[in-house]
């Protein structure tokens, strides 16, 4: 699951606020991360290399599971998490209308119906719309982690089991989200990272994880990501090339072990946010007690969304939508038959939410200007 990046600023100069900046993680982590690189290239092992396996060992055992299977997007982590539970034509899976569109794409790849459900006023899947889409036809939920906070997984995997069907959770937004003592991506059957470069562990460029207490799946997602090959010229599966590059790999070792560091600054962050814009007529993210929400993005709702966006922008203050066109009303996906008003919170989140500047670096001064120009288009 992918963030949109900020909105362009009205003229050419330098934002003085970004939405965004993910110089500032490199930055701060120099000499480390060339160094790691540099090490990829003295190798020469750029395909499936060192780095990746020891990443995707190191990565499991940070979620608390048993396997790890480095690939190339989160999109690749839920559609070969789809393949390999043996999902695909006829078969239904259910997940929800306010999502990233990689969530549905991927059930789409792996040849499988998606079913859309409304949300939680928060944004979360919401389990009594889940448990109503159920059919004979249903063979997994895919609920998502949205914003970094991990969702009612309790109710979802309680309607999962008593209708023996998996939970492949899409944590691409999560990594790090801690409930009950457990990791976002141990509470299904699989799950699905990103680390897409503006993620709360984000790498140089596309890359993605699988992870799995099951021996099966991470077996079948590693045959699939390779081109279908143990052996080399020896294809036993559908063709596929989704592998994680070693470079990248190596970049997402040196970042792993800074990221409890930087959620927690994020909560930081949203906590600020929250003492300063309290009183305003704003709905804002709740507070969360014991990391249930790493706060990839803080998302405030306003029916004044696009008034206060325009006037932000005017002060080079960058935003984001997540995400203005909910699934069901996306040119592409009119197949799937859903009409205008058949998911009424997810249309209204598409209508009101505004994400605020967020990342680990954000100087708190940055975040004063961010408040003081909210208050003054108000």
């Amino acid at each position: 699951m992918t963030a949109s990046p900020g909105q362009p600023t009205p003229t050419a100069r330098e934002p003085i606020v970004r939405f965004v900046d993910v110089r500032a993680a490199t930055a701060e982590l120099e000499p480390a991360i060339s160094a790691a690189m540099a090490r990829v290239v003295e190798r020469g092992d750029f395909v499936l290399g060192e780095d990746v396996e020891r990443f995707e060992e190191e990565f499991a055992g940070y979620c608390g599971v048993r396997h790890a299977v480095g690939v190339d997007s989160g999109f690749s982590a839920l559609e070969l998490a789809l393949r390999a539970a043996g999902i695909g034509a006829g078969d239904e899976v259910i997940t929800q209308a306010n999502t990233f569109i990689a969530t549905v794409g991927a059930i789409l790849a792996a040849g499988a119906q998606p079913v859309l459900t409304d949300c939680d006023p928060r944004g979360a899947i919401d389990p009594a719309a889940v448990a109503a889409a159920l059919s004979v036809r249903t063979r997994a939920i895919i609920p998502v982690h949205l914003f970094g906070r991990i969702g009612d997984i309790d109710a979802i995997t309680a309607i999962a089991e008593r209708a023996g069907i998996p939970v492949i959770e899409d944590a691409c937004q999560a990594h790090g989200a801690l409930l009950g003592g457990r990791r976002a991506g141990s509470f299904g059957q699989a799950a699905a990272f990103s680390f897409y470069p503006g993620k709360n562990l984000g790498a140089f460029g596309d890359a993605g994880m699988l992870v799995t207490d099951s021996a099966e799946i991470a077996d079948g997602a590693r045959l699939l990501r390779h081109y279908g090959q143990r052996v080399k010229y020896e294809h036993i599966a559908m063709p596929l090339n989704r592998r994680l590059d070693t470079l990248q790999a190596a970049v997402l070792r040196v970042k792993l072990v800074q990221l409890d560091r930087w959620n927690a600054r994020r909560r930081a962050l949203a906590d600020a946010y929250r003492e300063r814009l309290d009183g305003l007529p704003l709905v804002l993210p709740d507070a969360e007690a014991d990391g249930r929400h790493v706060y990839h993005l803080f998302v405030i709702e306003t029916p004044a969304r696009d008034s206060l966006r325009a006037g932000l922008a005017g002060e080079s203050i960058e935003t984001g939508i997540h995400y203005p066109i909910p699934l069901h009303r996306q040119p592409v996906l009119r197949h799937l038959g859903y009409g205008a008003g058949a998911f009424p919170n997810a249309e209204r989140l598409a209508a009101q939410s505004l994400s605020l500047p967020m990342y680990p670096q954000l100087p708190l001064d940055h975040l004063e200007l961010v408040v003081t120009a909210i208050r003054s288009h108000l």
